[in-house]
């Protein structure tokens, strides 16, 4: 169920300044912030740590070696 809310003149022209683009909504402007302060999953965290890993090892691909790869 949706609901209303009031928001000051200045919080309005804030949350219009967040927008990505014209059209977004407030709702899609309140969760982008949301999402944006929520802690990095576990997982990530995880796939983090094992590319780091790799680095270490020197398993990794120069740019040209993968466009080369690729045919580019």
């Amino acid at each position: 169920m949706a609901t209303t809310i009031q928001i000051s003149p200045n919080l309005q022209n804030e949350l219009n300044n967040l927008k990505l683009f014209s059209r977004e909504t407030y709702e899609e402007v309140i969760w982008n912030l949301i999402e944006d302060r929520e802690e990095i999953s576990k997982d990530t965290k995880e796939s983090i740590s094992v590319a780091r890993e790799q680095i270490k090892r020197g398993e990794v691909f120069t740019l040209e070696e993968v466009k080369k790869e690729l045919g580019l």
